[in-house]
């Protein structure tokens, strides 16, 4: 049968034909794949490149090197070899990791997307790992990806290589680097983590915070200084350690994972920070929703009560300028005390606080409509008279200890958070 009626039926509606002719075209692989990558067409979905996916999946290797070849002369659009890349199976591991190794950020996250689809424990893709490391820059998105997934396979080689004194310089520190995006610093042998120890020791003197800004949205809690211990207990955080703030608060922007739990099933883990001493108080940011629950208002008021069990007083701060919330909450020992809630119209509770500008002050009051207790204050204002205002924290703010990186779950630990967290 000539090429074009195998292209024509590949490209049919009719599965049983698709499926005949893709397995003629792959028996004719050598007379036929410059044709077939030649007439791609106008392809603009995965899913209408899919047949002639499978006709590369099934030649293999020598389809790997053909489509290579078409891309680097320009005969195939980066678009669709972004996506027939894809095409190849385990056939094809060594070539996924020479791409890996290339120096071009693209042509190397290619390769490693490969690599990480397969989940080949490849000396090949090891070395390329480590070679994308060592050369710093920019790192390929799935090379973290590829590292973690095969973690399991390659912490040995890679803590052996990290001690290998035949190794440059370059070559171990990538090692290193490749064992924090797999496993994280629990991937690390007690030399390396007494020494990463010691330097978050040595940054935390001299650090001078910087914490999220509140613009568009944001939330946090604030406790006393001397009391925060209990945020522990209250928000049922785990396995905390000394942190810098800068990698506490970007660990705590970080992505969620997912967890086995002690029954099997999957649990979802955050991590949360908690900041050194700042003017008298520690802040708290990370895994909003996982501390709250799904009930979001019902679930904030609970939660800022049961940390003032735990803390004696606690502050909940909460915007979302896209959505019009505007909140904040105080509660001590048990029971919100005040709290203002504007979310359209909005609402207040408790009795006014002393540094409260109230709406009773302000011209045009009207006592027989408007309410007495309204306070006018939303939460980028009032976090600075109840406790520390964010945004303002920087070199004059009085820092007293250091801040703690926990997790939401008991026996999960840090290394199961994937990249690398900067000093």
């Amino acid at each position: 049968m000539k090429i074009e009626c195998l292209l024509e039926d590949l490209n049919s509606d009719d599965a049983t034909r698709v499926e005949a002719a893709a397995a003629r075209l792959a028996e004719q692989a050598d007379s036929v794949l410059r044709t077939l990558l030649r007439n791609l067409g106008d392809a603009r979905r995965t899913s209408d490149l899919k047949p002639v996916m499978e006709v590369l999946r099934r030649i293999g290797p020598s389809a790997f090197d053909a489509l290579l070849a078409a891309w680097r002369a320009k005969q195939v659009s980066d678009w669709d070899a972004d996506r027939l890349l894809a095409a190849f199976d385990e056939r094809c591991a060594d070539q996924y990791a020479a791409l890996a190794a290339d120096p071009d950020f693209g042509t190397s996250d290619n390769g490693f997307s490969g690599l990480a689809r397969l989940r080949v424990d490849s000396e090949a893709g090891l070395t390329a790992l480590v070679g994308c490391f060592a050369r710093g820059g920019r790192i390929p998105y799935k090379a973290s990806d590829y590292a973690r997934l095969l973690h399991d396979c390659f912490r040995p080689r890679l803590r052996s290589l990290r001690r290998d004194p035949a190794a440059a310089p370059a070559i171990r520190r990538a090692a290193r680097t490749a064992l924090v995006a797999g496993g994280g610093v629990d991937a690390l042998d007690d030399r390396d983590r007494a020494a990463v120890e010691r330097l978050i020791r040595v940054k935390i003197l001299d650090e001078i915070p910087e914490l999220p800004s509140t613009t568009l949205s944001g939330w946090w809690m604030a406790v006393p200084g001397a009391s925060y211990e209990g945020v522990f207990e209250a928000l049922g955080l785990h396995d905390r350690r000394p942190l810098t703030v800068a990698a506490g608060i970007e660990a705590a922007e970080g992505r969620w994972i997912q967890a086995p739990g002690p029954d099997g099933a999957d649990r979802t883990v955050g991590r949360v920070f908690v900041t050194p001493e700042l003017n008298g108080w520690r802040l708290v940011f990370g895994a909003f929703e996982l501390l709250v629950g799904d009930e979001l208002w019902e679930g904030m008021i609970e939660t800022v009560e049961r940390v003032s069990v735990h803390c004696g007083q606690a502050q909940f701060f909460f915007l979302d300028d896209a959505g019009g919330s505007d909140i904040w909450m105080v509660a001590k020992k048990g029971r919100v005390i005040r709290r203002y809630a504007a979310e359209g119209d909005p609402e207040w509770e408790g009795a006014p606080l002393p540094w409260e500008t109230l709406a009773a002050d302000e011209p045009g009051f009207d006592p027989e409509y408007d309410e007495p207790n309204a306070g006018t204050t939303g939460a980028r204002s009032a976090c600075g008279h109840l406790s520390v205002d964010p945004g303002e924290v920087g070199p004059d703010t009085e820092r007293r200890g250091h801040g703690w990186l926990a997790v939401t779950s008991p026996g999960v630990g840090h290394g199961a958070f994937p990249g690398t967290l900067r000093l």
